[in-house]
């Protein structure tokens, strides 16, 4: 164990925190968490820590803490790095929101939980890559307003061919940068093996896909598929567990370059630095907070 690592193991002790990390962060930081996981695995532990936690530190990207502030309120949530952002995030506002409410009338509004909590507090509900097309499923309206993925929302369209999606016009830019090309470079190049990829990816990536989920989802059909040899098309901080949980399979990664700036922000000085000083504690409007909760909890419910 490193100097940092020890240091974060006696200041969670010492300050009752826990460490919630996305599968995205360096290994490092992946390597000191209490809990590892995706959106959806995330918000369930945020949502259901044992009282005796005081603190959370969550090593991710700036709405995912905010949506751990809202599920543990009384509880402190720092962030590592504040500057920690979504381009995604970033392209759909609350206003956006509301034009499109205007536009479509009747619809219900599902947003990806990369979103704001502003954002999150216009729509009727929130989903995560794991669970978007059965919570959106089990909505009444015929109509769904989905912001802010348009992969994300073609991909449960084709699931859910008895709703019609009105999809935003946002994307996130690591995943837009895998090309198809590259991965048909790379199956020619290691025959026989699966492409698991995120429904991030653009559609024409996707077509190639012989497995498309979560990073959750993606961790599970490594484990549990009987092949040797994969082809990765998501974010790279992945590859860290992929390979810790199967010691005998090979993950070839679709492009050197898909790495999160804004993931990998988070680092075991930052998150010290955080702990030892109580530094960059993330809250939430009060204005935002309730209807945004109504809508990430609705999300629980469904799913």
């Amino acid at each position: 164990m490193s100097d940092r690592s020890g240091r974060v193991a006696e200041l969670k002790r010492e300050k009752h925190a826990v460490v919630l990390a996305h599968v995205y962060t360096i290994p490092e930081v992946q390597d000191v968490a209490d809990y590892v996981g995706d959106s959806l695995g995330l918000s369930r532990e945020a949502a259901s820590l044992d009282p005796s936690v005081r603190t959370i530190v969550f090593c991710g990207v700036h709405f995912m803490a905010e949506t751990a502030a809202l599920l543990s309120p009384g509880r402190t949530v720092l962030i590592p790095d504040p500057s920690a952002g979504c381009p995604m995030a970033e392209m759909v506002s609350e206003a956006d929101v509301r034009q499109m409410r205007r536009a479509h009338p009747g619809a219900a509004v599902a947003c990806y939980v990369n979103s704001t909590a502003a954002v999150k507090a216009e729509s009727d509900v929130c989903v995560t890559s794991s669970n978007a097309a059965r919570v959106i499923s089990r909505l009444a309206e015929r109509e769904v307003i989905f912001v802010p993925d348009r992969s994300l929302g073609l991909w449960v369209q084709k699931q859910l061919p008895g709703k019609h999606l009105v999809l935003w016009d946002g994307f996130c830019p690591i995943h837009h940068s895998m090309l198809r090309s590259q991965v048909v470079e790379l199956r020619r190049l290691h025959p026989g093996a699966l492409v698991l990829a995120h429904p991030e990816n653009t559609e024409e990536l996707l077509e190639l896909a012989d497995f498309i989920g979560s990073t959750e989802g993606i961790v599970r059909h490594a484990r549990a598929s009987a092949a040797a040899e994969f082809i990765i098309a998501t974010e790279n901080g992945i590859l860290h567990r992929l390979r810790l949980q199967n010691p005998g399979k090979t993950f070839h990664p679709v492009a050197a370059w898909a790495l999160c700036p804004n993931m990998k922000k988070n680092t075991l000085e930052s998150v010290v630095s955080s702990l030892e000083q109580d530094r960059h504690v993330v809250t939430v409007d009060p204005a935002v907070a309730g209807r945004a909760l109504r809508a990430i909890n609705r999300m629980l419910e469904l799913s």
